[in-house]
Parts: structure tokens; sequence; C-alpha cells
């Protein structure tokens, strides 16, 4: 029996440990450049950067192969990008709204344009690939430049703040792309008048960016410049704010010989089918517990935070009607409880008599890890009533269905369509009495 358990042990903990995110391996937040006095003299318009503005470049890490074709929001998963503070708009980029379609030689005589802030699929400029200022290996051409409206001796976006890491005169985060891709297809940024009035347009900013309907899509796909890490820039945005945004993206996935395409979205509010939740769309990062030897664990946390990490798991069987039933776990193994009748050669009628009188509980639940539904085996005795009740880890009640008590042992199956992986908290609750499971949605 000993040896089962701890086998049992072994076998749940790989299974709680392995954590799938689908083709988004990860999304980096990288300050590209810290704004000081000298940039802030560069004006277009009456508008210049903030002393103190932090550019950020926002890419979204794929796996090989893989290819981001859309950016969106939609009824149910808005797309949004958001700061404490405005945003900085830099205007002098005509008919170029999007990051892709800015012409490099307009930053000869307007060098914080290279500081606006926009969208796009992996160009940062026609031409030219967005990448990681560490993987730039040819070089800077922001430099030199005129100094903006001014003419500061020796030019702008000189400043070595080390917060930003490499300094733009030495990689400037654009390489030379020479790839072909298919049609530039977008929705909802602009009005009746054809203007772009969201705060990445020449007309109005703002610290808020928020649409249910919108998209900026690449009909071909967008793969990163080195196709084996796969990094894809999708922003650019500078504010003196906190910033904080919400991403969802259509991937074309290569599976074998077949080309499939998946909406990764930052929210699992609501969950369609063909929909996958990625906790790395979500910024800042949301943190928790993420050690499956505890029952706070959830795989939907994006980074640890070991303070989370409260109750330890305790395996064990959790079923009153069983002879060996624990009161002290907290994670139900049923392969372990035994019943009146054979048990490990024991006749447990003997040992425990009558063992169901007076007693409820969630006898089974199976499958477990589940997929698609889970069921659930209950006994409850005529003369009650209760409810059954599904938590996620975050205590949020997900699921609820009365009942009424029976003679005989009763089946519930519950559809997990609409349920996001992860580990989910089982009480069936009559008047003071409670009885607990756990159970696994895992699905691919």
């Amino acid at each position: 029996m000993k040896y089962i358990k701890l086998l049992v042990l072994v076998i749940m903990s790989f299974t709680l440990s392995q954590v799938t995110y689908g083709q988004i391996e990860d999304v980096i937040v990288e300050k590209y450049y810290i704004s000081d006095a000298n940039d802030a003299t560069d004006t277009t318009e009456f508008r210049s950067v903030a002393v103190g503005s932090v550019t950020y470049r926002i890419y979204v890490d794929l796996k090989e192969g893989s290819r981001i074709r859309k950016i969106y929001g939609d009824t149910y998963h808005a797309l949004k990008i958001e700061s404490t503070q405005d945003f900085y708009n830099n205007i002098d980029r005509p008919n170029a709204n999007f990051g892709y379609l800015i012409n490099k030689t307009w930053l000869d005589d307007n060098p914080t344009l290279a500081l606006d802030s926009w969208i796009t699929l992996g160009l940062g400029a026609i031409g030219q690939a967005g990448v990681l200022k560490p993987s730039d290996t040819d070089g800077s051409f922001l430099f030199p430049n005129n100094g903006g409206t001014y003419g500061v001796p020796g030019g702008l976006l000189l400043n070595n703040n080390p917060d930003a890491g490499i300094t733009l005169n030495n990689a400037d985060g654009y390489v030379t792309n020479t790839s072909t891709y298919g049609q530039w297809v977008d929705f909802g940024f602009e009005d009746i008048a054809g203007d772009d009035t969201t705060v990445f347009g020449a007309i109005n900013t703002g610290n808020s960016f928020v649409s249910n309907d919108i998209y900026l899509q690449q009909n071909a796909g967008v793969m990163g410049f080195d196709t084996v890490s796969n990094i894809v820039l999708v922003a650019q945005l500078t504010t003196t704010g906190d910033l904080s945004f919400e991403l969802n993206f259509e991937i074309e996935e290569i599976n074998g010989g077949s080309t499939n395409i998946v909406k990764y979205v930052a929210s699992n509010d609501t969950l369609l089918p063909g929909e996958v939740v990625s906790p790395f769309l979500k910024y800042p990062s949301v943190c928790g517990c993420t050690d499956p030897d505890y029952l706070e664990y959830n795989s939907s946390f994006a980074c640890s935070d070991a303070a989370q990490c409260l109750t330890p798991v305790v395996f064990g069987c959790m079923d009153t009607l069983a002879c060996n039933y624990d009161s002290q776990a907290n994670f139900s193994i049923p392969s372990l409880c035994c019943y009146p009748g054979l048990c490990n050669d024991r006749n447990l009628t003997l040992v425990c008599p009558d063992i169901s009188n007076g007693r409820f509980g969630i006898m089974e639940t199976a499958p477990n890890p589940a997929s698609e539904s889970v069921s659930f085996s209950i006994f409850m005795d005529t003369q009650k009533s209760g409810s059954l009740k599904i938590f996620d880890v975050f205590g949020k009640l997900i699921y609820k269905e009365e009942l009424t008590g029976t003679s005989a042992v009763q089946n519930r199956k519950v559809d997990l369509n609409e349920f996001a992986n992860g580990v989910y908290i089982v009480h069936l609750l009559s008047g003071n009495d409670v009885s607990s499971t756990r159970f696994i949605k895992n699905s691919n």
C-alpha cells in the first residue's frame, strides 16, 4: 500500500507540473530608450517627448515555425493598451499609423519620431525588422542625426541611462529585412473620414487604447527575423506612466503537415472553442503559485510568487464512504480508497460494517485529469438537500448545481468545454456538512 501511494504521488506531481502554453512561449517587454532633456527640445507642431519617458518595445516569442497573422480585439476579448500617463505621439509621419509603414528616411530631420507609439507585426519601419537590441548586429541608422528642432550638438537619442540597456548609437533595434509579405489589412482604427483617431493616429493623444472591434492583419503571417528564436515585434509605446496591456493574437501553427489558426487571448472571462488563454499576454504579469505541491497551484500564472503557495497538497482517500477515508487529505486519489467487500485481501464488511449509515460525500471523480467533462458519484441521503459547487484556485465560483438526496448513489456530469486548464476545487455542501475533492482540467 505504501508503494502504491508513493507511485501515485509521483504520477500526480508530474501531471500537475505539465504546463502547456501552446505556440506563445513568452512576451518580452524591452526598455528600448529613456528620453532626456535634450530629446525634449525636439518639437513637432507643439508636441515633444517628456523628460524621463520610457520607450518600450513589446515582442512575442513564438515556437519555431509559427507565424503571427493578426493582433485584434473582439466582443469577448478587448485589445487593451493603457498607461497612467499619455503616450507620446509624434505626428510627423504622413499616412503611417502603424510601425510597418514608417519610412526610416523621415528620421533624418525628426529624430524623436524613432520614439513614436505604434503597433505593428514584425516590422519597425519599411524594410526593417524590429529586433531586441542585443540581437541587432548591423549598427544604427539613427545616427548621425540633426539634433532636432534646435540642432543639439552631437544629435539626440544619446541618453545612456543603464535601465535601457544598450545605447541606440550602438544598436537601434532595426535590421534590414528583405522578406516578402502578403496583404496588410486593418480595421477599426480609422473613423468615417479616414482619420486614425486612436492614440496611435496623428490627431489625438491619450493614455488609453481599448477596443472590442479592431485588428491589424498580415495575410501571409509574420515570423521573427531570426526564425529559430522567432521573436516578433508587435508594438512600440512611449510614456512617462505605468504601462499595462492585454493582447490577443491569431497564430498560424504548423502541426505535422497541416496548418492551424489558433486564437491566443489574454483573458478567460469568456473562452470560445478554438481560443487558448496565454498568461503572457497580460501585463504586468499575473504571478502566483506555480508549485504543484500546493493547493494554490495554477498553470495560468505567467510568473512565480512563492508567497502565494500556502497549503501543501496532502494526497489521500477523501471519499467519506470509504473505510480508509482520510480527513487530513485535501487532494483526492480515488484509487487509494477501499470499500466494504474485499480490499487488499481484507474483508472490510467485518472491519467497518454499515459504513454508509448517516454519511454523505463525493465518492468518485472521473476522469481525473479531465478534458471535455468530469463526473462525480455522490451520496446524500433522502432527508437532505444540498449543492455541488466548483471553484478555481482563486476562489471564484465556476459552477453550481442544487441537489436532492436519494437512497442511492447519484451521478453528476459537468461539461468542461468553457473551463480553462488548471486545478479546480469541488465542494458538496449540505447543512453543516462538507465533502471536498479536486480535479484537473487538462485539454491539449
